[in-house]
């Protein structure tokens, strides 16, 4: 739907949250964050991250330092309706859950933090005068 309405002009701006915010820049947040980057960046809208201090990971540099989490496949593989379960896909097949993705910082247009919006390098000034603190 987000391209859907992106393609018609309908979408002026886009502001999701993270759950991390790494060194360079790039946000880790539920999956689907970055699709909807991505699809922003190819119709020329603003992407925007919003998120507190808190949210910076100091122990990660980039995405390389990050590993995603996933969960139970079942997640996928079964509905629930009615109390009970009903299995929408072959019980032998894997099936992949992550629960997160990461988005790039040149996919960002900035970040709403409690200073205000503010571009990449204003975020990398703050984390590097937070890290000599």
């Amino acid at each position: 739907m987000a391209a859907h309405f992106m393609s018609e002009g309908r979408i002026k701006k886009v502001i999701l949250g993270a759950d991390r915010c790494l060194l360079d820049g790039s946000i880790v947040n539920k999956i689907g964050t970055l699709n909807v980057a991505i699809i922003a960046k190819h119709y020329d809208i603003p992407f925007y991250s919003a998120f507190p201090w808190s949210t910076i990971d100091y122990n990660s540099e980039s995405a390389e330092d990050v590993e995603i989490e996933y969960r139970d496949e079942n997640e996928v593989k079964y509905v629930r309706t009615n109390n009970e379960e009903i299995l929408i896909a072959n019980d032998s097949s894997p099936a992949l859950n992550p629960a997160f993705d990461i988005t790039p910082p040149n996919l960002i247009t900035g970040y709403i933090t409690p200073k205000g919006v503010i571009d990449r390098t204003e975020l990398k000034e703050y984390i590097e005068k937070e890290r000599k603190n």
